[in-house]
């Protein structure tokens, strides 16, 4: 006999999932909007990575809104996304710096904007999205990283 409150299909198990996050967290979809306007607000005006976006980016709007389904995705486990954020970063002329000041917008964002839990919870899955940004990143110009190790490009 199976228990009926118990998630048996992919998308009931997400959405269990989701539920479980969102009651630990906080963090709702009104919350990631919120987060995702006011990081990408700063980044537009930051003097090292807001040129990298300015040139790749005219209209803001979609760009947003991919944004808050990736967060979506990320944070609540939804499943809205469906990118490939490794490919879009790959081409991009960055480095360790330039990571450095992306987590250091986003981690002051993350605590103006949301309760401790939910900064934390955003704070954590940045770092570790960072990291593997900037690994791949490396590995895709020839530079194997080694355990604590950052990506200098030349």
């Amino acid at each position: 006999m199976t228990d009926i409150s118990t998630p048996v299909t992919a998308a009931e198990r997400r959405a269990a999932l989701s539920a479980e996050i969102q009651a630990a967290t906080g963090i709702d979809e009104p919350m990631i909007e919120r987060l995702v306007r006011a990081f990408y607000a700063r980044v537009q005006k930051d003097a090292l990575i807001g040129p990298i976006f300015a040139a790749r980016i005219t209209d803001w709007e979609p760009h947003l809104a991919r944004m808050c389904a990736f967060w979506s995705s990320v944070a609540l486990m939804t499943g809205r996304y469906h990118g490939q954020p490794m490919r879009m970063h790959l081409p991009l002329p960055i480095g360790a710096q330039h990571f450095d000041r992306w987590l250091e917008l986003f981690e002051a964002t993350a605590k103006e904007i949301c309760p401790p839990k939910a900064a934390e919870h955003f704070v954590a899955l940045s770092r570790r999205i960072g990291e593997s940004l900037e690994l791949g990143i490396a590995g895709a110009n020839g530079v194997i990283l080694g355990k604590g190790e950052r990506y200098r490009p030349q």
